[in-house]
């Protein structure tokens, strides 16, 4: 079975962000993205504005729907955290969904004090917060995805409570690959695959993945999709975008 890439464009947003004006342009990267054929965009837009804005989402948004045919069935996925409040520019992870219906939102326990995100949900302490919200994303058409570390206990808490699919965070799994921890890392996370499958949830990954530990990655039991933006947006300093993108495509089939 293919791998869905979905790029993250969060990276390419931070770097425009350095300057003043719209150079480069996050649409138009998000639109080399697709041209190259991945299989869709992922954007984390945090309420502090340091890369994506929600004025970045509305737009691409629209452009994977105006991109959009059933030979060409490309995903937008917003990432982000549920809890966190409404502020100057920034309407609420909840809301920005509901008005820009993605295909998929991975909902994600992050905060302002983090530089990315590094772990996943504790639903036995979020999990009766988190269930409404689900619900109410669902209820609107949206997939939902929670950042999960690969721990079968929360698996199973996150079926219990709504999810579709699950995130497995790989950044322990990326920071070992190539070490003798990194035999025991994948094996728990093939495990944690198992579970999910059992259990009827979607799987996606992400988080520090690349050429090199993707060919590892790939082979993961029932991976649905990678989403993958830092390590993409560093090989493209080097190889070029396009080429970037076709070279973790090709890994993902």
């Amino acid at each position: 079975m293919s791998i869905a890439l979905s790029v993250n464009l969060n990276k390419i947003a931070l770097i425009r962000n350095s300057r003043e004006g719209n150079f480069p342009s996050v649409e138009e990267f998000g639109r080399l993205s697709l041209k190259a054929g991945a299989n869709g965009l992922t954007v984390h837009p945090r309420p502090d504005q340091r890369h994506i804005t929600p004025t970045d989402t509305r737009t691409l948004a629209q452009l994977v729907k105006t991109l959009y045919t059933p030979e060409n069935p490309i995903e937008f996925n917003i990432e982000g955290n549920p809890f966190a409040p409404p502020r100057a520019g920034y309407p609420g992870l909840i809301p920005l969904c509901l008005e820009t219906r993605p295909n998929q939102c991975t909902l994600v326990p992050d905060s302002d004090s983090q530089k990315t995100s590094d772990h996943g949900f504790n639903l036995a302490q979020d999990g009766d917060r988190l269930a409404p919200l689900i619900q109410q994303l669902k209820d609107a058409g949206i997939r939902v995805s929670l950042f999960m570390d690969p721990d079968i206990e929360q698996i199973e808490r996150a079926k219990a409570i709504g999810a579709d699919r699950i995130e497995l965070y790989t950044g322990p799994f990326a920071s070992a690959y190539g070490s003798n921890n990194e035999q025991r890392l994948f094996t728990e996370h093939s495990r944690a695959a198992e579970t999910a499958a059992k259990l009827g949830l979607g799987l996606n990954a992400g988080h520090d993945l690349n050429l090199e530990n993707m060919t590892l990655y790939r082979t993961l039991p029932h991976l649905c999709e990678v989403s993958i933006g830092h390590a993409l947006t560093v090989d493209a300093l080097l190889m070029g975008f396009e080429n970037t993108v076709q070279r973790y495509r090709k890994l993902c089939e």
